[in-house]
């Protein structure tokens, strides 16, 4: 029975030298989105402001959780016009909703499973992951590069606004592609 403590102790232990929490490094990540405009073309955008925490476990070069938190209100299309209607009521209504939140259920495969909220609605995701690896950077911080990309609907979201065209068709489309690269440093 000791023997067995010790040894499942001596896991533990060991299993926790290698994993670490990382801090987002806002500077050197991406939280990325492109959707349809009036059928034909695809607008870019991102979110200037946000940030997250996850785990990573160095060993097994597994993550094993992952949160992040982004402001509404950050939102960049280069467009300043474009963006206020997109802070509005008819879209993400930054004053109610100040916050997309994301938080990792599991990885399996190249697949991360997780919630997703957006204006107050929160739904599970599969998206697409990459596990970039670690380094360590010339200054002695341990760096790990994670990238998350798949397509959402808008509308499961409750962003509903749309305008019909007269020829058909929508001007905003329904499906955003999300392209997400995180860099993170270890919590010292």
């Amino acid at each position: 029975m000791n023997f067995t403590k010790l040894t499942l102790t001596s896991l533990l232990t060991a299993s926790a030298l290698f994993a670490g929490t990382y801090n987002v490094d806002a500077s050197h990540s991406n939280i990325g989105f492109k959707v349809k405009h009036l059928m034909i073309s695809n607008v870019s955008g991102k979110f200037d402001k946000f940030n997250g925490t996850f785990d990573y476990d160095e060993k097994t070069k597994t993550l094993t959780s992952l949160t992040g938190n982004i402001e509404a209100a950050s939102i960049n299309t280069e467009n300043e016009k474009r963006d206020a209607h997109l802070k509005s009521a008819d879209f993400f209504e930054v004053k109610k909703y100040p916050n997309l939140t994301f938080k990792l259920d599991k990885i399996s495969g190249d697949s991360a499973f997780g919630k997703l909220t957006i204006h107050g609605i929160t739904k599970d995701v599969k998206l697409d992951f990459e596990n970039n690896g670690s380094i360590v950077d010339p200054w002695g911080n341990t760096r790990v590069g994670l990238a998350l990309s798949g397509k959402i609907n808008r509308k499961d979201f409750g962003l509903t606004w749309n305008k019909a065209l007269e020829v058909g068709g929508v001007v905003v489309g329904d499906k955003i592609k999300l392209d997400i690269e995180v860099e993170g440093i270890l919590a010292k």
